[in-house]
């Protein structure tokens, strides 16, 4: 479903609508720009700046200069007094302002956000990107960094968080952390440089973050930081897909299998199809009862359907003969998106409502990953990677919702726990944590509790199964092996658990 079921998002945007909003001052969210096949990746110049040596402005560069963005690389002015600063993008409203910050050690450098925001933000282009990058707090403080250089490096996220609620027009504000090893710190990665001269090499670790956070593919996630770490050692590598972007946008999955699970209806159809597109040969599988709307998904995508019951004991076996069967030796993703609930307050949860609960969202989990992990044919090798769905509620809990927030809690443990597990495998293990997103289910909600967790946002507005299923793809993709052990928010930043 990539059509919003908004009525008001729909209103406000239509002729007498959007004179009504701004007579009566009332919010009005905006359609936001979604990916389409052959999308540039920007709609305007992208405005680059940073502290200190900022030396990853050259690599981000490079990348924006092989899918033929305009870069603009002004001098920040400073103001004197309250004079206002003149805008630096000239004609062209910015479709990206990127601020590198991984070289800032103090406090005063952080006030090259506020110089740069005041002269671009309020000519941000609709669906704009703001991106910082920012050295990574944990690894500083591995490395004995001096504490005001890791309070600096932390701030950087409340920074990022309060300019995505200042945002409008359907803007994002997002944040990488980037590792020293990433950034050239220490390790064997160049890195950037300010000025100008030949083309810095790109930290291949840095491609797909980049590529993902300033794209329309990341239309609905917003406030969020990602940490970049050097990459698991995988057998392809399969990293330079920045030298023909076009190409690698085309079909980052083709000749690989994914198996995507609950993948009849909903946000589950949507991974399936995202795949698909994207040249993934997609086994979904759903649960007996499910069968014909799952055949129906699989026809559309040329996919292969597999009516299981996750929790079944041999429900690992089955999956990796499925892979066999379709052709392939090995499975490169499963994205574990089938899930139920039950809800009622927890002083009335019975204990069938509270296991099944977690046995279909959680501990199937554990027994298919343990058998496709086993080295048996069919399962996931080197360079394959895992994708769990948790969710905000997992987060912030949700009333009437414990043994689900339960359950997706403990998607993000399992996350948490398997990545540094798997890396010396080259596998990479991630998850998305969804908000309020328009499906079937979210349509039954009663209509004011609907249009509080549509409203309750940055962007104001329900999120699309696309959205959740741009994000998985973006953690599962073959060249984003800097990217494990994370948790992404797919909320459009949501007020629940931030």
């Amino acid at each position: 479903m990539n059509r919003s079921q908004d009525g008001y998002l729909k209103f406000v945007n239509s002729d007498l609508g959007a004179k009504l909003a701004s007579t009566l001052g009332l919010p009005r969210p905006v359609p936001l720009r979604r990916h389409e096949p052959g999308q540039t990746l920007l709609e305007g110049p992208a405005v680059l700046a940073g502290a200190g040596s900022a030396p990853l402005l050259g690599q981000v560069e490079t990348f924006l200069a092989a899918r033929q963005v305009e870069v603009l690389r002004p001098e920040l002015p400073v103001e004197q007094g309250d004079e206002r600063p003149e805008q630096v993008a000239g004609d062209a409203r910015p479709a990206a302002v990127v601020l590198d910050m991984t070289a800032a050690t103090s406090l005063a450098d952080l006030d090259v956000v506020r110089r740069a925001a005041r002269v671009t933000l309020k000519s941000l282009a609709r669906s704009g990107r703001v991106l910082l990058l920012g050295s990574t707090p944990s690894a500083l403080v591995e490395a004995g960094a001096p504490t005001e250089q890791v309070a600096a490096a932390q701030a950087l996220e409340g920074i990022m968080r309060s300019i995505g609620k200042e945002l409008r027009g359907g803007a994002t504000a997002n944040l990488l952390w980037v590792d020293p090893q990433v950034t050239g710190a220490a390790g064997p990665t160049s890195a950037g440089s300010t000025g100008a001269g030949t083309p810095d090499a790109i930290a291949p670790e840095l491609v797909e973050p980049l590529d993902f956070f300033l794209s329309a593919r990341s239309a609905y996630v917003s406030g969020q930081p990602l940490r970049v770490q050097p990459a698991v050692a995988q057998e392809s590598g399969g990293t330079l897909g920045w030298l023909d972007p076009q190409s690698a946008d085309v079909a980052p999955f083709s000749g690989l299998t994914v198996v995507v699970t609950g993948a009849g209806r909903g946000i589950g159809a949507d991974i399936a199809r995202t795949f698909a597109r994207d040249g993934a040969r997609v086994i979904g599988v759903d649960v007996p009862q499910g069968g014909d709307a799952l055949a129906a998904v699989m026809n559309e995508i040329g996919g292969v359907a597999l009516q299981l019951d996750i929790t079944a004991p041999d429900a690992g076996e089955r999956i990796a003969a499925a892979v066999t069967r379709s052709g392939a030796d090995r499975l490169h993703a499963i994205v574990h998106n089938a899930g139920i609930t039950r809800d009622k307050l927890l002083v009335n949860t019975d204990a069938d409502r509270w296991n099944s609960v977690l046995e279909v969202n959680l501990a199937a989990q554990f027994r298919i990953n343990e058998v496709l992990l086993s080295g048996v044919a069919g399962g996931l090798g080197e360079g394959s990677a895992i994708v769990g769905v948790a969710s905000t509620s997992g987060i912030g809990g949700n009333r009437g919702q414990s043994n689900y927030a339960a359950s997706k809690a403990g998607v993000m443990g399992t996350v948490r726990s398997m990545a540094p597990q798997m890396a010396g495998r080259g596998i990479t293990v991630n998850a998305v944590a969804p908000g309020f997103i328009e499906t079937e289910m979210t349509g039954r909600i009663p209509a004011v509790t609907r249009e509080v967790g549509r409203r309750i946002n940055s962007m104001a507005q329900g999120g699309l199964p696309v959205d959740v299923a741009e994000t998985i793809a973006f953690l599962a993709r073959p060249a984003n092996d800097g990217v494990t052990g994370q948790v992404l928010r797919v909320c459009g930043q949501s007020q629940l658990g931030a």
